[in-house]
């Protein structure tokens, strides 16, 4: 380290050490600051847009409350938060109860295409199957169901093939896959009971 006899001499390396760096010093300062407020700015925009976004599906579920879909329908196609995406299903479950399985169909794919969360993908993609099962789709049911492959979701899969199957006539692919659906829920009295049936139906 260089040393300094009198205070003099400690001013003039001061001095010529901002006039070599002073510049250096004061850019990284105003960016470093100008960085933090950027974050910040960044950070206050993200929570006003969850806001905003929140109070926007709130409006949402009360029209839904009252069967208007045309405002969901509206912040479906605008939003691409993770709202949107909650009242697509909200959308294709009231499509459902009003028997439009076209529309239920419509708002599942949308979900399974532009949803984040595999896990709501796996489930609007199950959903999509029973769908297109009931509009006797039942290949394009299948090829639906062979997207979903988390582990968590193997149970209800598997009894959505089953019924398919069961209803393609197919009892050995049916047994099959109901039998693997109980394997992962093991206390699903509905396969079981969807197995026996099988059982009779297969015999009759």
């Amino acid at each position: 380290m260089e040393r300094f006899e009198t205070e003099e001499q400690q001013v003039e390396a001061i001095k010529r050490f901002w006039k070599e760096n002073g510049i250096a010093i004061i850019v990284g300062a105003v960016l470093g600051l100008g960085g933090l407020y950027g974050w910040r700015y960044y950070n206050d925009t993200q929570i006003g847009a969850k806001e905003q976004a929140s109070k926007s599906y709130e409006e949402v579920v009360a029209s839904l409350s009252n069967a208007d879909k045309s405002v969901a329908e509206k912040f479906v196609s605008e939003s691409d938060s993770g709202y949107s995406t909650l009242t697509a299903l909200q959308l294709a479950k009231l499509s459902v109860d009003e028997n439009d399985l076209e529309g239920a169909a419509a708002h599942l794919t949308k979900v399974a295409q532009t949803a984040k969360d595999d896990a709501i993908k796996s489930i609007a993609n199950i959903r999509l199957a029973r769908i297109q099962a009931e509009l006797k789709q039942y290949d394009l049911a299948l090829t639906t169901l062979a997207s979903v492959s988390q582990d968590a979701f193997k149970a209800q899969t598997q009894e959505v093939k089953g019924d398919i199957l069961l209803a393609q006539g197919n009892f050995d692919g049916a047994r099959a896959a109901y039998t693997e659906s109980l394997s992962a829920d093991e206390n699903n009295q509905l396969i079981k009971m969807k197995l026996d049936n099988l059982a009779v139906a297969a015999n009759g």
